[in-house]
């Protein structure tokens, strides 16, 4: 039989206006699978701080003393999404069997919880939350979020279709994932890695409650551009091809200019030197900053620096 006591992590960032009502659900959520008796009463919601700029982490410290069954995590200083939720799902993963990890934005079903649980009950380790449609979202984000899938995966990135982080794991999977050290974190591509029996459950993605999105179109270009060279080398052989393609091209052009100096055709055009100059420095260019987004994340990985710290701890075990 296995271990049932269930926490939600949910990261937040200057999140207080929707921490209310979010609390509010998932409170209802925990309590309605513990009359179930699919949960134990342990369970417990874990919010984490992300460094937030407004009173999220005094709305999180009030709701934790009005509610034993919320709790929260303060992280000393803002350290990203990724790393905030590594942080609620290593500080969870001591306590819990399961985890679910969720926005606190409430455009995750929260029902959708219930047949996560079902499946981790009936064996299984990773359950996906996968969006059913994108019905909600305007023509450019549907059409972007999409390619962005397909370049992954074509790019040798092993990510499930239409899965954000909305999902399930059990403690194994999160011994499993606490053995990925790196620091340039990629947690939807990393935790397919972890292996395991793994299952989706689909769910219509809703309207944010209140708020603003946190992932305007430059962090969601900068976020793409960290799971592609977080998780995939394929841009550094799409170089090396690039490489081998002039080459070969240079020396066709060679052996044409010859050609054209023996038949004493030796007039050259302006345009395709100036085209071919052109070309060729933007391959440079382009070359050196793929291969600059590589090296700059050696650096980062060779330093050892921590991926958060965690400033206080609010639970029913520490006193509050």
């Amino acid at each position: 039989m296995r271990g049932n006591t269930l926490y939600i992590v949910v990261p937040c960032y200057n999140e207080e206006e929707v921490l209310p009502e979010t609390a509010r659900r998932l409170g209802d959520k925990l309590r309605s699978l513990m009359r179930a008796g699919k949960i134990s009463p342990r369970s417990r919601v874990l919010f984490v701080n992300d460094g937030s700029k407004d009173r999220t982490w005094e709305v999180i410290a009030k709701l934790h003393m009005e509610n034993s069954l919320l709790c929260g995590v303060d992280l000393s200083r803002n350290r990203g999404h990724q790393n905030a939720l590594l942080a609620g799902l290593m500080t969870a993963g001591d306590k819990a069997d399961m985890v679910v990890s969720m926005d606190a934005d409430l455009q995750d079903d929260v029902d959708a919880v219930d047949a996560m649980v079902d499946k981790y009950l009936a064996g299984i380790d990773i359950v996906y939350g996968v969006r059913s449609s994108r019905k909600t979202d305007t023509f450019f984000k549907r059409t972007t979020a999409e390619a962005f899938y397909r370049l992954m995966n074509l790019l040798g990135a092993e990510t499930v279709f239409n899965h954000a982080d909305y999902r399930l794991m059990s403690r194994r999977a999160l011994e499993g994932l606490a053995q990925f050290k790196e620091v340039n974190l990629f947690l939807r591509g990393i935790v397919p890695m972890v292996g395991y029996s793994s299952d989706t459950v689909e769910y219509e993605r809703g309207e944010r409650f209140a708020g603003e999105s946190k992932y305007p179109l430059k962090k969601m270009v900068s976020f793409a551009l960290e799971g592609i060279t977080s998780l995939s080398v394929k841009p550094l052989r799409m170089i090396t091809g690039l490489g081998f393609l002039v080459f070969f091209a240079s020396l066709i052009m060679i052996i044409y200019n010859v050609v054209r100096w023996a038949t004493g055709n030796t007039v050259t055009g302006w345009a395709s030197i100036a085209c071919s100059v052109w070309l060729i420095g933007g391959l440079i260019l382009l070359s050196l900053g793929v291969i600059g987004e590589y090296l700059g994340k050696l650096y980062l990985e060779s330093k050892g620096r921590p991926r958060f710290l965690i400033r206080q701890v609010l639970d029913e075990g520490d006193g509050e």
